[in-house]
């Protein structure tokens, strides 16, 4: 049985004074660990940033969580059930670890009988237990990343979106963040904005693919490797395959737009 659309997009143009980082996007995402891939400047963050309501669209519908953006109570219950970890987050460098995230907590409206739990709950599952009353100007690059998700899950959100969210973790914190997504896929929606092919290859259930503003794949995962064609060596990684599944969608997008613009510009003569 078909799941309710957490995230319902219609339409949604955003530009930027003349640029143009969304084109009439339609895209419905339901529970699970979705990956957004494309190449700089494609509008991922952009899509991320209206997603988060810190970003109103130009034109068209944007639904989440069943309630309509565009009106202002509703976006406020909105935000009080969704997390958002931006590439670049503010933060007090002089807040301990617990100070950051409880402040978050607070904003979020997590009920004060639950929000020191849920504080703690957060922090240990990013890994920072041991450091939760350091100031947070004390932590490396890496630590300070872990308690920008810490932030973004204290609530337990339903809707989670997460931009860049490995930058600046090894491989061993890389590879715990995925259990965490994994997890977290179960019962919420989360939306994963990144370069790093690898981290949609183990934790994303599928996988929206934009390039100019617009959507060049939507699919599972396995169905963006498949398009890469046959492994091209022996023991060839699910992660080239994706790869290589990426690099053959926005070859056939790039394709079939440029053939759209040759046949309008041909019905223009």
């Amino acid at each position: 049985m078909n799941q309710p659309a957490t995230v319902a997009v219609t339409g949604l143009t955003v530009r930027h004074r003349r640029t143009v980082a969304l084109d009439a996007l339609d895209l419905s995402l339901s529970p699970g660990v979705h990956g957004l891939l494309g190449p700089n400047g494609a509008g991922k963050t952009s899509l991320i940033r209206v997603l988060a309501t810190v970003a109103a669209p130009s034109s068209g519908r944007v639904e989440l969580l069943g309630g309509d953006v565009a009106g202002h109570r509703e976006r406020t219950a909105i935000r009080r059930r969704l997390g958002y970890l931006p590439q670049e987050f503010g933060y007090y460098p002089g807040f301990t670890v617990r100070e950051f995230v409880a402040y978050v907590a607070w904003l979020k409206e997590v009920p004060a009988d639950r929000a020191a739990a849920a504080v703690e709950r957060a922090v240990a599952r990013v890994g920072l237990a041991d450091r939760i009353d350091d100031r947070i100007k004390t932590l490396s690059g890496g630590m300070v990343r872990r308690a920008g998700i810490a932030q973004a899950i204290v609530n337990e959100p339903e809707l989670l979106l997460l931009d860049e969210p490995t930058a600046g973790l090894d491989p061993e914190q890389r590879v715990d963040f995925r259990e965490l997504l994994r997890e977290l896929g179960t019962e919420a929606t989360v939306v994963v904005s990144t370069h790093l092919v690898e981290d949609v290859a183990a934790a994303c259930t599928d996988v929206a693919l934009i390039e100019g503003g617009r959507l060049a794949f939507r699919g599972p995962t396995a169905e963006l490797a498949a398009l890469g064609g046959e492994s091209a060596a022996p023991g060839d990684s699910t992660t080239n395959a994706i790869e290589r599944g990426y690099t053959a969608a926005l070859r056939t997008h790039r394709e079939s737009a440029g053939a759209g613009a040759v046949r309008t510009k041909e019905a223009l003569r």
